[in-house]
């Protein structure tokens, strides 16, 4: 359930509303907008008596929320919400383009990668220093080693660092170094793992996992939230079908789908959702024709040589080629 006051409802009168949810064993959520204050109404699914709360001095009116995803949900907050990273603004008219390698390999891949992405037209560095990897022989990352790197290239580039956290353990030692932290779709409902973002301060980058439906995706995102952390952008990067062609197949659907279901910002991934570098183009600008926010592009100077993800990493040229087509895309739709 969501209670919304009525314009100019004061402090007072916000307060006793939120003393009252939490005597009746619920937690209370505000949103303030510019003209009211959304409550939302936050518990098990025990019946709620709404009627005891909209007699209550300020309050207008309250409204019973049939989604399972309350927090996210846009009966919670209808205005998109703005996620900011380091100066970098998700979830306006502009589309925000994340870039870089798979993994951090080493310190001459990582600044290459890093200068050719920002001066392509990218906003944010990606890279991996912990990789969660489907076979236990497979290249694993540089760890810390790998956090210092990307530290280096952003003081480099001013580039802000997004990357990987795997384990609840894991988020001291990242903090120190990471913008923004993802959780990749394997990790998409590591409950625990959630919950701890969800008290960090740093804004988390939420991959749908790779057979996950998007009210799985939404309920996930909910966990970070009902944490406290309200920075969350979600990212579709491609689910698994009986399609062989491709690595995944990418759910353009779930773009516009998800707009409509939450104000969180949503982006897509176009590396992993086609798993093939000619093909990334063509999918990323579908992508901002649906309507995502933003882009998250897998570049590397040497795919052939690449640890991991070689395959479906763009050589820099042709990142830069991708920039210019989602900017006249990005043009079209009314979008910058």
């Amino acid at each position: 359930m969501i209670i919304i006051m009525r314009a100019g409802a004061t402090k007072i009168q916000i307060g006793n509303v939120v003393k009252r949810i939490e005597k009746d064993g619920f937690v209370a959520h505000l949103s303030d907008g510019s003209e009211r204050t959304i409550i939302g109404v936050i518990g098990d699914d025990r019946p709620i008596d709404r009627r005891t709360y909209e007699i209550m001095d300020g309050v207008e009116k309250s409204v019973q929320v049939l989604q399972p995803f309350k927090l996210v949900s846009r009966d919670f907050q209808e205005h998109n919400s703005i996620v900011k990273v380091d100066g970098i603004e998700f979830g306006t008219k502009g589309i925000v383009i994340i870039a870089g390698p798979c993994s951090v390999e080493d310190r001459s891949q990582l600044l290459e990668s890093a200068h050719a992405v920002k001066e392509a037209g990218a906003q944010a560095l990606r890279g991996g220093a912990f990789k969660p990897r489907s076979s236990p022989y497979s290249f694993q990352g540089l760890g810390e080693e790998g956090l210092q790197i990307l530290a280096e290239a952003r003081e480099q580039t001013g580039l802000p660092v997004v990357t990987e956290i795997m384990t609840p353990e894991q988020l001291p030692l990242i903090s120190e170094y990471a913008d923004m932290l993802q959780i990749g779709a394997r990790n998409m409902q590591n409950y625990a793992l959630l919950k701890t973002v969800g008290r960090s301060t740093l804004p988390v980058l939420l991959k749908r996992g790779m057979m996950a439906t998007l009210e799985e995706l939404l309920m996930s995102a909910e966990y970070i939230l009902a944490e406290g952390n309200r920075n969350v952008i979600l990212c579709e990067r491609g689910i698994r079908t009986f399609e062989k062609y491709t690595r995944n197949t990418t759910d353009i659907n779930a773009v516009p789908v998800l707009k409509s279901l939450t104000h969180l910002p949503v982006i897509l991934d176009p590396s992993h959702g086609v798993g093939k570098w000619n093909f990334v183009t063509s999918v990323a600008l579908a992508g901002i024709a649906a309507g995502a926010d933003g882009l998250i592009i897998e570049v590397h100077p040497n795919p052939e040589q690449a640890l991991s993800d070689g395959g479906q990493s763009l050589l820099p040229e042709r990142f830069a080629d991708l920039v210019l087509k989602t900017r006249a895309i990005a043009t079209t739709i009314g979008r910058k």
